[in-house]
């Protein structure tokens, strides 16, 4: 997340388009398909917390982006769905999950449904995936495909 030069390493690069203002809201892009009503759906599961982490502010007002703790864990709904990967598959309390390593942590994108949801978790937060239950609420909100998890 060198945006800026206020975080480091490339965690949100496709994410983050300026990193910190001023130290107090997290700078996020908004997907193509945030505004879907299925992504308004699913922010209304988005957790307070995240492994005892306080919603950060963002600099969108769409309810399509949260941000929580320190560095940032950043969740975005509204990705185009992945197809079949190479990346491990996780089956998390029944969500299918794709994690794709980063730099500086991992990228968690909902498999089998449309639109998608990411997670990105730096590496701060090992083990990564123990975080992922706090978005099942948000992720069941979308309704499953045929695509899951083998």
């Amino acid at each position: 997340m060198s945006a800026g030069g206020r975080l480091c390493a490339c965690l949100g690069t496709a994410v983050l388009t300026g990193a910190l203002v001023g130290c107090s809201s997290i700078e996020v892009t908004v997907p193509a398909g945030g505004g879907s009503a299925a992504c308004r759906s699913a922010a209304t599961h988005w957790p307070k917390t995240v492994g005892g982490h306080s919603l950060r502010a963002t600099s969108s007002s769409s309810s399509a982006v949260r941000a929580w703790g320190e560095p940032p864990i950043i969740a975005r709904c509204g990705l185009p769905a992945i197809g079949p990967t190479t990346d491990p598959c996780l089956d998390v309390s029944g969500i299918d999950w794709v994690a794709h390593q980063l730099n500086d942590g991992v990228r968690f994108t909902t498999y089998g449904r449309s639109p998608a949801i990411e997670i990105l978790v730096p590496s701060a937060y090992q083990p990564e995936p123990l975080l992922l239950p706090a978005f099942g609420a948000a992720a069941s909100a979308i309704p499953a495909g045929q695509r899951h998890c083998q």
